[in-house]
C-alpha cells in the first residue's frame, strides 16, 4: 500500500503540472464547439501542448503502478491532491494570487474527499471483472457523459467549464479502472497486451476524455474545469470500484451520516468552483 500512496502522489504532481500547460495552450485557440475535432486538431499543432504530454506520461505510468499495487478507491481519492498543486502553478505562471473562491472550492472538495477516504476504510476486491459488469458500467457513465454534455451546450464561462469537467472527470475514472484491469493483468506478454480489448476501450476512453477537457479549459480560469474532474474522477473511480472491481467499503453505523456529509462537501466543492468570480470589494 506504501507504493501504492507514494505512486498516486507522484502521479497527482504531474498531472498537475501536465494541467496547467494543456489549459494554457487550450486558451490560446479560439473557442469551438463541444467535441468539435478542430480544437484537437489545432492543439496537436502546438508546441506548448505537445510539451504537455511529457508530465502526462509521467502521471499515466506512475498511476498505474499506483493502481497495480493498491485499490481503485484509494489510487484514485490520493490524485485529487493535484488540484491544489494545479491551481498554485496556474496562479505562480500568471504571477498573480490565487482566488479566495478557488481556494475555498479545493479546500471544501479536498475535506470531502479526504473524509470520505477514512470513513469509508476502501479495501482491494478482484482484479478482472466480468465483461457484463464493463457493459453495465460503461452505459453508466456514457449516459452521465451525455446528460453533462447537453446541460453544458446553452451554458458559458465557469458554469460550462464546470460541466464539461465533470464529463471530463467521469471519463477520466472510467479510463483509470480500465487502466487497472490492464495493469493488473499484464504480465510481460506484449502480444497479448495489444490484443486485450480493454486497451482498446482505454484508448477510447483517454481520447474522449482529453477532447472533453480541452473545451472545459476554454471556459474561464482553470479551476472550474480543474475542481469538477478533479473531485468527479475519484468518485467515479469508487463507484465502478465497487460495482466491477467489488470492492469494500465501510459503511455500517455512524459511518453512513459521514460519507453523506463528506459527500455533500464534494457537491458544495463542484459548486463554488462553477460559480462566477465575485467582484473585488472596494
Amino acid at each position: 500500500m506504501i507504493i501504492a500512496v507514494a505512486a498516486a502522489l507522484v502521479a497527482a504532481f504531474c498531472f498537475a503540472l501536465s494541467t496547467t500547460i494543456h489549459q494554457r495552450a487550450a486558451k490560446r485557440q479560439p473557442p469551438q464547439r463541444t467535441l468539435d475535432p478542430k480544437l484537437l486538431w489545432r492543439l496537436l499543432r502546438t508546441r506548448l501542448w505537445q510539451w504537455g504530454w511529457a508530465p502526462d506520461a509521467g502521471a499515466i505510468l506512475t498511476q498505474a503502478v499506483a493502481l497495480r499495487h493498491g485499490p481503485l478507491a484509494v489510487v484514485q481519492p490520493l490524485l485529487a491532491t493535484g488540484l491544489f498543486m494545479a491551481i498554485l502553478i496556474e496562479a505562480a505562471w500568471n504571477r498573480r494570487p490565487v482566488q479566495r473562491r478557488d481556494l475555498v472550492a479545493t479546500l471544501v472538495g479536498a475535506a470531502g474527499l479526504t473524509a470520505f477516504l477514512v470513513t469509508g476504510n476502501p479495501s482491494a476486491g478482484i482484479d478482472a471483472p466480468a465483461a457484463a459488469a464493463w457493459w453495465w458500467v460503461s452505459a453508466g457513465a456514457g449516459g452521465a457523459v451525455a446528460a453533462c454534455v447537453v446541460a453544458a451546450r446553452p451554458t458559458t464561462g465557469a458554469a460550462r467549464g464546470a460541466l464539461l469537467g465533470v464529463a471530463t472527470g467521469i471519463l477520466y475514472g472510467l479510463a483509470a479502472a480500465l487502466l487497472k484491469a490492464v495493469a493488473t493483468r499484464f504480465n510481460g506478454d506484449l502480444l497479448a497486451l495489444l490484443t486485450d480489448p480493454r486497451l482498446a476501450g482505454l484508448a477510447v476512453v483517454s481520447l474522449l476524455a482529453v477532447q472533453l477537457n480541452q473545451n472545459a479549459f476554454q471556459s474561464g480560469r482553470i479551476a472550474a474545469p480543474l475542481t469538477a474532474a478533479t473531485l468527479t474522477e475519484p468518485v467515479t473511480g469508487v463507484v465502478v470500484g465497487v460495482t466491477a472491481f467489488r470492492e469494500t467499503l465501510s459503511l455500517g453505523g455512524y459511518r453512513i451520516p459521514l460519507v453523506v456529509l463528506a459527500a455533500g462537501a464534494i457537491v458544495v466543492g463542484v459548486w463554488l468552483a462553477s460559480g462566477a468570480p465575485r467582484a473585488p470589494a472596494r
